[in-house]
């Protein structure tokens, strides 16, 4: 989720569309904090290990 947030926030920069760049940011924050709950511990989505 990272990894597909950064790459529409750089095709929303790059290409000026302000929509991708939105949810680009969205969706890297939303995995920057899901990386966090699953570092320490907690389950995410009911889940503890994602495979």
């Amino acid at each position: 989720m990272i990894i597909l947030g950064v790459i529409l926030l750089l095709l929303g920069w790059l290409l000026s569309i302000s929509i991708l760049y939105t949810i680009g940011v969205i969706i890297l924050i939303i995995g920057i904090i899901f990386f966090v709950l699953g570092a320490v511990g907690r389950p995410v989505g009911g889940r503890r290990y994602w495979f």
